[in-house]
């Protein structure tokens, strides 16, 4: 490794510690890989909507594009967004590191195949889902005379922080036919809910959703009375997703875990404040305002749920006729708790359970009053009625299962 300064090391006289005590972050892999692709990398807690990111020609895919770093995500998982030129297609890739893929815009194709010439070809519409099966050949092709814009997540840092070596990445001929099998029906929709292994909760095993804005979502009501969510299972991935909605009038409780979730708005829009854990339950009232982070978005908005250092709380308000509607993208970090557990050990989903219970959630009856103000009036400006129910707000038994109150 290059660097400035005396050619030997010296050990430190006594009383004093090794090293300068303070220094810059080193770029990792994944950083240089993506500084040098030519296009804007975007950092940031969130933004707006990606329909407002830049975009750059991308020699290497063909399109437009930009990379997407929010903090907290740093080495955890890759995203960016792609423009597809109206009808025109990007360039074939395949590579060593998961992808899912969500339409922002437009309207296509896309071609996967593996070493022989037989394709497979499905169609994507504006706010189809789907994943890239590993190291599986593909293509994006336009299917209109407008552009197509893909918001995409992926293990690339992973991959090219642990191996550091492109070639290997983008050329490696190893096909993974555990994860891809060819099957006529691999593309094809599955709607079949099933509870997931490790937790119960509703998912999907399916490598296509052909709209996730308008899916069915089963009853789940661990985050706000009413809320309904589903995590799809796609082409045997670690990238970890689900998607989640809150009843217009309705805003969830704040919970707080390890960096990796990032939020993607499909429906309504909304806010997001996120603080760190030991300012309290009470940042407002404790004086602590204006060390609490606010992202506004709407269809096609970003916010990462707890960045920097991760261990924030974060709460999510729609305020929009439409219900809030999300997609959190974690990577492969699925439920990064601050006690992960070792195998076969039985541990807490702390984000849904009260932190009064052993929990990482602030019930609605001990949060910060600012929220509940804010966001009444946040709903009468948009000419709505909050629907948070007096009894939201007891500290009675029978109201700490607040997800059974209707």
């Amino acid at each position: 490794m290059p660097h400035d300064g005396p050619e030997h090391w010296h050990e430190p006289t006594t009383g004093q510690n090794a090293g300068f005590g303070k220094f810059t972050r080193p770029p990792m892999p994944y950083d240089k890989f993506m500084e040098g692709e030519g296009i804007p990398v975007y950092r940031d807690i969130g933004v707006r909507t990606v329909l407002d990111l830049p975009l750059a020609p991308w020699k290497r895919l063909g399109g437009r594009g930009s990379y997407i770093q929010l903090f907290g995500t740093e080495g955890l998982w890759g995203q960016y967004v792609v423009e597809v030129p109206p009808g025109g297609a990007l360039n074939a890739e395949k590579h060593l590191y998961e992808k899912v893929v969500f339409v922002v815009e437009g309207r296509g194709t896309t071609e996967v195949w593996r070493s022989g010439p037989n394709k497979q070809v499905f169609e994507w519409q504006k706010g189809s889902l789907f994943s890239i099966p590993l190291n599986a050949n593909h293509r994006f092709v336009n299917a209109t005379n407008t552009p197509a814009l893909l918001l995409c997540g992926t293990t690339a840092p992973n991959m090219m922080n642990l191996l550091d070596n492109q070639r290997f990445i983008f050329e490696c001929d190893y096909e993974f036919s555990d994860r891809y099998s060819g099957a006529a029906d691999y593309f094809k929709s599955n709607e079949d809910v099933l509870p997931d292994p490790v937790r119960g909760l509703a998912m999907r095993r399916t490598n296509f959703v052909p709209d996730l804005i308008n899916t069915e979502l089963p009853l789940d009501n661990r985050r706000s009375p009413g809320y309904r969510r589903v995590e799809p299972h796609m082409t045997g991935n670690r990238f970890y997703l689900w998607v989640g909605q809150h009843e217009t009038g309705r805003y969830s409780k704040a919970h707080k875990h390890m960096s990796a979730a990032v939020l993607l708005c499909l429906k309504g829009r909304g806010y997001t404040y996120t603080w760190p854990a030991e300012l309290g339950m009470h940042p407002w009232e404790d004086g602590f305002a204006d060390k609490v982070k606010r992202q506004e978005y709407e269809y096609g908005g970003l916010v990462s749920a707890a960045p920097m250092s991760g261990d924030w709380f974060h709460q999510h308000f729609g305020i929009g006729a439409e219900p809030l509607r999300v997609s959190a993208w974690h990577g492969p970090n699925n439920q990064r708790s601050r006690k992960p557990g070792l195998p076969g050990e039985k541990v807490m989903d702390y984000g849904a359970i009260d932190l009064k219970k052993g929990g990482s959630a602030i019930p609605y009856s001990d949060e910060d009053p600012h929220l509940r103000q804010e966001f009444e009036a946040r709903l009468r400006e948009e000419g709505l009625s909050s629907r948070m129910k007096p009894e939201f707000y007891t500290d009675a038994s029978a109201a700490d299962a607040v997800g059974n109150i209707m």
